[in-house]
């Protein structure tokens, strides 16, 4: 069972906001990989169960807010026995990286995440895969008020190509492991 984790914030007004692109990626991915699928409130979020090859695969959306994404995923990799550095994908907004830009890590630090911060916390370690979906940096706008504002016009366009590039990068992961979705799918500077 691999389990793949998009941060955001639940109800509409969260909707299209920077901070749910980790959300807009994986209902791209549950569309592809499960059409047609009902969502299943579990683990203090959303469910869809899938499948790709042999691989069973459980897509969650948490909705515990952003801060408290560790709740959620700490009971559904308890419950499933899942070893996280293994079995684990979180995908999740980074305002150190442009618009557009997509990075795939095999573990590393919260950059500053309070939602990483808090996954790290719930499951006693940061060695888990995390896809990063470059907002840009904030500027002089206070970091609460860009992560919750929605994509301008010319971020739009730059996000929509990443946030399919994110769903090839995530089957990848499920199909070939971490080091060949880095290799194929990360920026080159």
């Amino acid at each position: 069972m691999k389990l793949i984790v998009g941060i955001g914030n639940p109800g509409q007004e969260y909707e299209r906001t920077r901070h749910n692109v980790g959300f807009d990626v994986l209902d791209r991915l549950a569309r592809r990989l499960a059409p047609g699928e009902v969502a299943r409130a579990r683990f203090k979020g959303a469910t869809v169960e899938s499948s790709l090859g042999e691989e069973k695969v459980l897509m969650l959306k948490p909705t515990t807010y952003v801060n408290c994404t560790g709740e959620a995923i700490g009971e559904a990799v308890r419950f499933y026995k899942l070893a996280p550095s293994e079995d684990l994908l979180v995908i999740v907004d980074d305002t150190a990286l442009p618009c557009g830009t997509i990075r795939m890590r095999p573990s590393g630090g919260n950059g500053g995440h309070n939602g990483l911060s808090n996954i790290s916390q719930h499951l006693g370690n940061d060695n888990w895969a995390r896809l990063r979906i470059g907002i840009d940096s904030p500027g002089q706008i206070p970091l609460k008020n860009y992560v919750l504002g929605r994509f301008a016009p010319e971020q739009e366009e730059a996000l929509q190509p990443a946030l399919e590039q994110a769903v090839g990068a995530t089957e990848c992961w499920l199909k070939e492991g971490v080091t060949t979705a880095m290799n194929q799918y990360n920026a080159t500077d």
